[in-house]
């Protein structure tokens, strides 16, 4: 998937700026796709000159112009073929993942990185829950999903949140295994 595609998909809310669709990318998309401010801006150009996006000129007091994009009819029809598109499955390119198999090399440098990721799963989690709320609120999840405008947002979030409560367990499951086997040789020594 192209960073493109997420755009597209993040316009679908509306007409947003570059500072404005970086937010959205930090509060939402970024539990699926990752990208810097610099990567963003430099692709809304090319989206620009591709026609997939149409930009306007906000004039300003005080502050800098800036720029609302919107996506194009073109940038529609894109985006309803990627979703025609086959998807296949993410491979995992995670280099926890190394470190873990290597654990018997040393233990207590991956137990630390293990408690860095499942403290920042926890706190993934916890923008995330803000998040949820924020979009159900006062309404249940199926009063949400039967009468929102849009659900997709949504539906990745939950997503989002499931791939982090697994991240979360699997730590906590690696620190249970590595602390036994600490336990275990250091009494056998």
């Amino acid at each position: 998937m192209s960073l493109r595609n997420a755009v597209m998909a993040t316009l679908l809310d509306g007409e947003a700026s570059g500072y404005d669709l970086a937010k959205a990318f930090d509060a939402s998309v970024a539990n699926f796709w990752m990208c810097t401010p610099q990567q963003l801006y430099r692709e809304l150009d090319r989206m620009e000159a591709d026609g997939l996006v149409s930009a306007r000129t906000v004039q300003q007091e005080k502050r800098p112009n800036k720029r609302l994009f919107s996506l194009t009819a073109s940038g529609l029809e894109a985006l309803a073929g990627f979703t025609e598109a086959e998807h296949k499955p993410t491979a995992i390119r995670d280099e926890l993942l190394v470190a873990v198999m290597a654990a018997d090399a040393n233990a207590e440098a991956v137990k630390a990185s293990l408690r860095e990721r499942k403290q920042w799963a926890e706190a993934k989690i916890a923008r995330y829950e803000r998040l949820k709320a924020k979009l159900l609120g006062n309404r249940t999840e199926e009063e949400f999903l039967g009468e929102a405008e849009r659900v997709g947002p949504y539906l990745t979030l939950l997503r989002g949140l499931s791939f982090e409560r697994d991240n979360a367990r699997w730590c906590a499951r690696c620190l249970t295994v590595l602390e036994r086997r600490g336990a275990r040789l250091d009494a056998s020594t």
